[in-house]
């Protein structure tokens, strides 16, 4: 479905000097310097995957993303989306592409959203009963059978978001891009999207590229992750692999029966502290036990209830993006 092999993409920018007489120099003889937005990425999606591709904020994914719809040309590498390159075959690929932005719309703000997949359909060329039957099938998934017959602009964002995903469905895409889709969201309309996601995927075999920064999305829809930083893939592959990375860690909240100072901890790797309860994190011995570890809170404090959990996927990927 994707493939991308040793892809760059290199700007070249304006290197602007601070003080009057050197910008005044700047508009005869401008200076530049280069900006290298991603580094010889390699990326495989097959077909009827969910991918997850995250990043902290410049890390590279939007350019990663907008060289994979065809908006970008990138300075070297190889790119084959549906067997072909996207910026060479772009009217053809289009069409067999949707794109959903959790932060823009493509649905007119005055008119019922049905109005809007009419407009859809008359772009595709979607035969009417292809059409009909296509909008039965997503409204009765979302609900929105009532809903789309309003103005958009008197729609929930939940409401808004659900429409937005028929719209960009309607032509029957082989390939999604999802960016933000459930940003903003309440948590009923979080999980009726993500269900959404999923049927169709299950029942179609659409493939999705999910970015996001609701790590909820990644564990509910992926099986697989990429990760960008600093314009570099730094993994790819599942989310148990991902886990596995900090899989000799445990995090423990304990709650004390009187208030402690923070320096009776001292030693320990604490995460969060009140007097009254601290989060800290323990590393496992080569047996994979941390009671040793946690005797020596035990024995120390007047500890009265703990819980021991498995290390968070934000922590993981925090750990990843600070490496």
């Amino acid at each position: 479905m994707i493939r991308m092999r040793k892809v760059s993409k290199i700007y070249k920018v304006h290197h602007r000097t601070e003080g009057f007489w050197a910008s005044l120099k700047s508009v005869f003889h401008r200076e530049y310097k280069t900006v290298t937005a991603v580094d010889r990425i390699d990326l495989q999606v097959n077909r009827g995957e969910i991918r997850g591709l995250i990043g902290p904020n410049g890390a590279g994914k939007s350019t990663t993303i907008k060289i994979l719809a065809g908006v970008l040309h990138p300075s070297s590498g190889e790119v084959q989306v549906m067997g072909m390159v996207p910026w060479k075959e772009r009217e053809k690929y289009v069409r067999r592409l949707g794109v959903v932005f959790g932060q823009k719309s493509q649905l007119w703000w005055d008119l019922p959203a049905v109005d809007t997949f009419a407009l859809q359909k008359e772009m595709y060329k979607i035969p009417t009963s292809a059409y009909r039957e296509r909008l039965d099938y997503f409204s009765h998934l979302l609900g929105i059978g009532e809903v789309m017959q309003k103005p958009v602009r008197q729609l929930s964002l939940g409401e808004r978001m659900k429409c937005e995903l028929v719209c960009a469905m309607l032509h029957e895409p082989p390939l999604i891009f999802l960016d933000e889709p459930t940003i903003g969201l309440d948590v009923v309309s979080k999980e009726s999207i993500r269900n959404f996601i999923k049927h169709v995927n299950r029942d179609k075999q659409t493939t999705f590229i999910l970015t996001t920064h609701d790590l909820s999305d990644l564990e509910d829809l992926c099986e697989k992750v990429t990760i960008i930083n600093k314009g570099v893939v730094v993994f790819d592959d599942t989310l148990d692999k991902l886990r596995a990375y900090f899989s000799n860690k445990k995090i423990v909240e304990i709650h004390f029966d009187r208030p402690v100072a923070k320096s009776d901890l001292d030693g320990f790797d604490v995460r969060e502290f009140t007097p009254l309860a601290a989060t800290i994190e323990f590393a496992m011995d080569e047996t994979g036990d941390i009671r040793r570890e946690l005797g020596r809170v035990l024995d120390r404090l007047p500890v009265r209830d703990i819980n021991v959990g498995n290390i968070r996927i934000e922590e993981v990927i925090k750990q990843i993006y600070l490496t």
